[in-house]
């Protein structure tokens, strides 16, 4: 199915279900927007920045600033607020292939990720770690590796029984000759999230709040969803 017509559904479903899937979109945006705003404010996250800009600027950190920005307590910490996003992205997850598959919803959804925490964390991780590895070769063969996994956090949504490597294997069959699909949609949606950074620079609130995003989220998580049914669907014939 095109991209452009599960889009379509997309917007019809959002506009289904409103008002009640855009109050649940403003309280995961809240919600993510609250911990990576922390996570970026903690001394190691403005260490790393400045370790970031120092390869461009050639003005390197303090080594005693470094050391004290990593105690273990402070680290700790940073390590929680980071695997707290792919927890609240599972529960958005959750919530968008509910709205998907016409079944009841309710606001406690968007915690759904906490129901099996570990093994969302134990995915992420792998995740991260493979793609890493890929991205070690070039930088085309860690792409292609993401979206190799792209459906693993699905997966584990509708069977969280299944381990973390169970996930990932089952997502590259799925995602097997439609990784280029899922990045042409990806891609679709780039003007909404330059529009989306755009504003957000000029957000007058103590965190920038991404307000394109309440609509946006919503949109690729539904288009999203309908792309894993798709698959899913076509395996099961």
């Amino acid at each position: 199915m095109p991209g452009s017509v599960l889009k379509a559904g997309a917007r019809k479903l959002i506009f289904e279900n409103s008002p009640k899937l855009l109050i649940i979109s403003v309280i995961y945006v809240v919600l993510v927007t609250v911990v990576f705003s922390f996570s970026v404010r903690m001394p190691i996250g403005i260490i790393w920045q400045d370790i970031v800009n120092s390869l461009t600027t050639g003005v390197y950190p303090d080594p005693g600033i470094i050391t004290s920005a990593f105690r273990p307590a402070g680290v700790l910490l940073a390590l929680l607020l980071f695997l707290l996003q792919p927890v609240l992205d599972v529960g958005f997850i959750s919530y968008c292939l509910k709205i998907n598959r016409a079944q009841v919803t309710d606001f406690k959804d968007l915690l759904n990720g906490f129901l099996f925490i570990t093994k969302v964390i134990a995915l992420f991780i792998f995740s991260a770690i493979f793609v890493f590895l890929w991205s070690l070769l070039l930088v085309v063969p860690g792409i292609v590796a993401s979206y190799r996994y792209r459906l693993a956090f699905y997966i584990l949504i509708d069977d969280p029984g299944k381990g973390a490597l169970q996930c990932i294997h089952e997502s590259k069959l799925l995602m097997h000759g439609k990784k280029l699909d899922l990045l042409t949609i990806d891609l679709s949606f780039i003007g909404w999230y330059i529009l989306d950074f755009a504003i957000s620079l000029f957000t007058p609130l103590p965190f920038a709040f991404p307000i394109v995003s309440v609509w946006l989220s919503p949109y690729t998580g539904l288009t999203r969803a309908a792309f894993y049914e798709e698959q899913v669907a076509k395996i099961a014939v």
